[in-house]
Formats: structure tokens, C-alpha cells, sequence
């Protein structure tokens, strides 16, 4: 009795000290860490106000409910991001089996034999191990892989900004394709007019045959710019219905009916770079998987040290039917040490193989916040442009309506040669196009600038906490 409370006490001691790290704690990097600037080089337009952006449920500036409802659908059918979800799952899992290493490890064995007399033996015995973390080895495991967890989480919601931005993407193609259709169509019922006025004018001598074959030759154009629309069209609705996880039958008789190209709002609140940290799932997941190389780091410093365990076992062994008695029971409890004097520089070899996925991290960590400053820049840029041409291409489009109006007048009069006709038909076909695809534009790069500050997610709400 005194060697098991000898034991005991010897377990209690070496478990005290369990919990103690060879390996600092992870410290997250910091705006100061990365030098970021203070502020974006476009604010000085006034498209963009600052101030704390709300990103949460950016599509509803649009004001359309058709696209509301599909990110909705994306939300709860999309394969992919149900994928990500069962990823995260599985993660949380391994999280849950490092833990299990922190618990007693206890089994049951019995057993039989029969000796040459046909004399019967038994056997039963329950062992019990318990690894004593001494030097933090289990904890950072755990603490690994509690990290990659966290960085799953964040790659599920980076799915998930991606997702509702190529569902917006492709929507806004759709109304934008619709009204490129419809501008074409217009422009096509305006040149058959004109090639009926011309027939009336050579049926009458006043223009010649030449005159037809033009007119019929811009006509001709016109229609067979119109496949390449409904093609485009097609494509884009069968995307959508991918994306929001049902078939493209459907969805095409819901988006049959053409309606307006959503409008971005007059002005766009943007917040500073820093936050780009805090709202990027990307940024985010990286920063998650420099703290998960951290503690691996750890493991492998930890295998320099000795491993402690506290071991016993309680058996009973004999024949006939009194397996149980006293006589027949065996009983052992006490500590073991392990430690590899000697493994050929297997273990800093290992450290310093740790320590260059450290640095790895690190590189990816910073590289992804450069590119995340880059895209938004970028998005930004492209959204003032796209406006500002937009805002031309209407000027220019409703100046092509107004010349050809007055050339077909002035050819009615006898004033002007057909060929000005024929030339302003082209220019307003190509404006009224050029018109309802940069409007649209317009409202896609405001998308890609709210996908670039990590939009469709909040931040405030995150179910992964940080150990």
C-alpha cells in the first residue's frame, strides 16, 4: 500500500508541472507588423465616403429582390460551399481527437487457453496509460490543430464571399445582356424601316439598287450580332442555376422576363486598409495557419525534452471458478520515462523543417494582405472608370439617336446621301450596346470592390474564437 501512495504522489507531482511550454505563446500580427497604409489612394473621389462599411449583406444596395432571393438560394443549396461546410466539420473533429490524447487511455482484455489435460485458464485485465504533458507537447498539438480549424472556418466564408459575388456577377449579366438584346433589338426594327423607305425610293426612281444592298447588308449585320447575345444569356442563367444548386430550366423561365439594370448607389462607404484584416476570410485564414505552424513548432521543440506517463494494471488470471479471489489478482501502478538520447539529428532536423513552414506562413500571411490591397485598389479604380464611362456612353449613344433621326430626315429630303444613314445606323447599333454593357459593368465592379473588402459575412458574428 505504501508503493501505490509512493506512486500516486510521484503522479501528482509529475502532473502539477504538466502544462509547462518549452515553446513561447503565438502573438497574431498587427497593422504595425505589416505597415499598411492609412488610407486607400482613391478617396479622394466622391463615389466613396469613410466610415465604418457595412459588408454584411452588401447586394441589398441593388434594391432588387430577384438577386436577394438568389444569393438566399446560394446560401443554403450552393454544393460547393456545402462542402466547405462539411470540411469545417471535420476539422472541428480533428480538434476533438487532440484532445483526446490529454485523457486517460484506458482497455479491457480477457482471454482463455486450454492445456493438454483440458485443463482451462482464464483470464481478464484492464490497463490504464495517462501521457503526462510535461513539456506542452499535447497542448500544442491541440493547439495546432484547434488553429486549423479556425483557418477552415475562415476558408468556408471565404467560399462563401466568392459565392455570392459570381451570383451577383452573373445576375447583373443577365439584365445587362437583356438590355444589350433589347437595344438590338430596337436598332434591327429602326434599320428594316429604313430599308422599307429605301425600296419605296428606288420602286420610285429617286436611289438606286446600291442603295437596297447596303441597307440589307447593315440589316444583316445587326441580326447576326444577336446569337453572340442570347448565347452569352444562356450561359450566364445556366451559371446562376449551378451556383444556387437547382436546374437551368427553371431559372431561365424565372429570369425570362428582362428587367432594369440594378443601379449602384450614388456613394460607397468604404473602410480603411487595417480593416482588411479583420473582414478578409483569406486574410484571416492565413493568419490562422502562421498560429498553427507556431504551435507545430512547439510539438517538435517539445520531442527535445523526456515524455512521461503514468501507467497501471489490474488482472486476474487462473482456473476453475474462482478467477476472482485475491490470490489470482495482480495489480501495478507507477510513472515511465521516455527519452531519445540519440536519434541521429532526427528531431532538430524536424524543429528546423517546422521552422521553415513557420517562415512559409509568414510569407503567405503577408503576401495575402498585399494582394487584398491590391484587388480592393483595383476595384475601386475600376468602379470611378466604369462610371465615368458609363455616363459617356450615354451621351454618346443618345447624340447617335439624334444624327440618325436628322440624316434619315435630311436623305427623306433629298439632302444627304444614303451612305450618312447607313453610317449613323452602325454608330447608334454600336452605342446603344456599348451603353447597356458598360451600364452594366458599372454595377459589376461595384461587386468585385465589395468581394475585394470581403463583403457577405460578419465579422462580429464569427463562430470560431481564437484560444
Amino acid at each position: 500500500m505504501k508503493t501505490i501512495c509512493t506512486y500516486a504522489i510521484t503522479a501528482i507531482a509529475i502532473f502539477a508541472l504538466s502544462g509547462c511550454s518549452i515553446w513561447p505563446g503565438y502573438s497574431k500580427p498587427t497593422n504595425e507588423n505589416l505597415d499598411l497604409p492609412v488610407s486607400y489612394g482613391q478617396y479622394g473621389d466622391p463615389a466613396f465616403v469613410v466610415g465604418e462599411a457595412d459588408l454584411r449583406t452588401w447586394w441589398t444596395v441593388f434594391n432588387d429582390p430577384i438577386l436577394e432571393e438568389l444569393i438566399e438560394k446560394a446560401r443554403v443549396e450552393n454544393r460547393d460551399l456545402r462542402v466547405a461546410v462539411s470540411r469545417v466539420q471535420q476539422a472541428r473533429l480533428r480538434v476533438d481527437l487532440a484532445q483526446a490524447s490529454r485523457s486517460p487511455q484506458v482497455s479491457i482484455g480477457a482471454g482463455a487457453t486450454t492445456n493438454d489435460s483440458g485443463q482451462v485458464s482464464t483470464n481478464i485485465g484492464l490497463k490504464a496509460s495517462w501521457d503526462l504533458d510535461i513539456f506542452g507537447k499535447i497542448a500544442r498539438q491541440v493547439e495546432s490543430e484547434d488553429a486549423l480549424y479556425q483557418a477552415t472556418e475562415e476558408d468556408r466564408r471565404d467560399v462563401q464571399v466568392a459565392l455570392f459575388a459570381q451570383v451577383a456577377q452573373s445576375y447583373l449579366s443577365v439584365r445587362s445582356l437583356q438590355a444589350q438584346l433589347h437595344a438590338a433589338q430596337k436598332n434591327i426594327e429602326s434599320q428594316e424601316e429604313i430599308l422599307k423607305l429605301t425600296q419605296v425610293r428606288f420602286d420610285n426612281g429617286l436611289s438606286s439598287g446600291l442603295d437596297i444592298s447596303q441597307a440589307k447588308q447593315v440589316l444583316a449585320s445587326s441580326q447576326a450580332s444577336v446569337p453572340a447575345l442570347r448565347i452569352a444569356l444562356a450561359q450566364n442563367i445556366n451559371t446562376i442555376a449551378v451556383l444556387v444548386g437547382t436546374h437551368p430550366q427553371g431559372l431561365h423561365v424565372d429570369l425570362r422576363d428582362p428587367k432594369p439594370i440594378p443601379v449602384p448607389p450614388a456613394t460607397i462607404t468604404v473602410g480603411l486598409p487595417a480593416q482588411l484584416l479583420r473582414q478578409r476570410p483569406d486574410i484571416r485564414s492565413a493568419e490562422r495557419n502562421i498560429a498553427a505552424q507556431s504551435a507545430k513548432v512547439g510539438v517538435a521543440n517539445a520531442d527535445l525534452y523526456p515524455s512521461f506517463s503514468l501507467n497501471g494494471n489490474l488482472g486476474f488470471a487462473g482456473t476453475g471458478g474462482n478467477l476472482f479471489d485475491a490470490a489470482n489478482r495482480s495489480f501495478a501502478l507507477g510513472p515511465s520515462l521516455q527519452w531519445s538520447i540519440f536519434d541521429g539529428g532526427k528531431v532538430r532536423n524536424q524543429i528546423k523543417f517546422e521552422e521553415f513552414g513557420l517562415e512559409q506562413a509568414v510569407l503567405i500571411y503577408e503576401s495575402t494582405v498585399l494582394k487584398a490591397l491590391e484587388e480592393t485598389e483595383s476595384a475601386m479604380t475600376a468602379f470611378i472608370e466604369q462610371r465615368i464611362e458609363a455616363d459617356a456612353t450615354h451621351r454618346s449613344a443618345q447624340a447617335a439617336r439624334t444624327t440618325l433621326q436628322l440624316g434619315t430626315q435630311a436623305y427623306k429630303d433629298g439632302l444627304v446621301d444614303f451612305q450618312d444613314v447607313l453610317s449613323a445606323q452602325q454608330n447608334l447599333f454600336t452605342e446603344d450596346i456599348r451603353e447597356a454593357k458598360s451600364r452594366g459593368l458599372a454595377s459589376q465592379n461595384l461587386v468585385s470592390l465589395y468581394k475585394a473588402l470581403g463583403g457577405g459575412w460578419d465579422p462580429d458574428q464569427s463562430e470560431t474564437k481564437e484560444p
